[in-house]
C-alpha cells in the first residue's frame, strides 16, 4: 500500500501546473503580442488561485475572441467574489459584445450567482439592472417571475420595468396579474408600459 500511496503522490506532482517559479512569467505572457500566447497564458495562470485580477484587467483590454474565451471560462471555474466582481464590471464596459458574452456566462451559472445577480437588481446604474432581467431571461432561473414582479413593483425606472415586463410575457402566470395591473397604473402615460403589461396579461389569461 505504501508503493501505491508514493506512486499516486508522484502521478498528483506531475500533474500539477508550473507553480511559483513560472507565475511571473505567465503574468507577462498574459500581455504578449501574440494572441495564442496570450491565450496559453490564461489557462496556464488560471490554475493560481491569486490570478482572477489579473484575468479581469486582460479581459477588459482584450480583443481576441479566443482569448477572451479563455479568460472567460476560467473566471467562470473561479466562481470567487473577485472574479464574480470582475465580469459585474465587464457589464459596465462600452464593449457590447463583451457585455454580451458576460450575460451569457452568467446565465450559465446557476444559483451560485444569486447574490451578484440580487445585487446587480440593486445596482444604481439601471443598465446594470436592465441587464440582470437579461440574465433571466437567459438563464431560465427557477424564480424568474417572483425576481420580476419585485422588479415591477419596485424599480422607478421606465427602462427596467419594460425589460421585465418583457419577459413577464413569456414567464408571467396568475401570480404576475396585480403587479402588471398596478404597473399599468403607475405608468398610465407610458405607451409601451401598456403594451408590454397588456401582452403579458393576456397570454397569462390564455395561459
Amino acid at each position: 500500500m505504501g508503493l501505491v500511496r508514493q506512486k499516486t503522490a508522484q502521478l498528483e506532482e506531475c500533474e500539477k501546473p508550473h507553480l511559483e517559479g513560472d507565475r511571473d512569467a505567465l503574468w507577462a505572457a498574459l500581455e504578449h503580442s501574440d494572441a495564442s500566447g496570450r491565450r496559453q497564458a490564461a489557462r496556464e495562470i488560471a490554475h493560481f488561485p491569486d490570478c482572477a485580477a489579473r484575468l479581469v484587467s486582460r479581459l477588459q483590454r482584450e480583443q481576441d475572441d479566443a482569448v477572451r474565451e479563455v479568460i472567460l471560462g476560467a473566471l467562470v471555474r473561479m466562481n470567487d467574489p473577485i472574479a464574480l466582481s470582475g465580469l459585474v464590471d465587464c457589464l459596465r464596459s462600452e464593449d457590447a459584445a463583451l457585455r454580451n458574452e458576460v450575460i451569457e456566462r452568467f446565465a450559465q451559472m446557476g444559483r451560485e450567482v444569486d447574490p451578484t445577480l440580487q445585487s446587480l437588481f440593486k445596482d444604481p446604474d439601471p443598465d446594470l439592472r436592465i441587464f440582470a432581467v437579461n440574465i433571466l431571461a437567459s438563464s431560465r432561473h427557477p424564480d424568474v417571475e417572483s425576481w420580476l414582479i419585485e422588479v415591477i413593483e419596485q424599480d422607478t425606472h421606465l427602462n427596467v420595468c419594460a425589460a421585465a415586463a418583457d419577459l413577464l410575457c413569456e414567464a408571467g402566470t396568475e401570480a404576475a396579474i396585480d403587479a402588471l395591473v398596478r404597473l399599468k397604473a403607475r405608468f398610465a402615460s407610458e405607451a409601451y408600459i401598456q403594451f408590454a403589461a397588456d401582452l403579458a396579461l393576456k397570454r397569462i389569461h390564455e395561459i
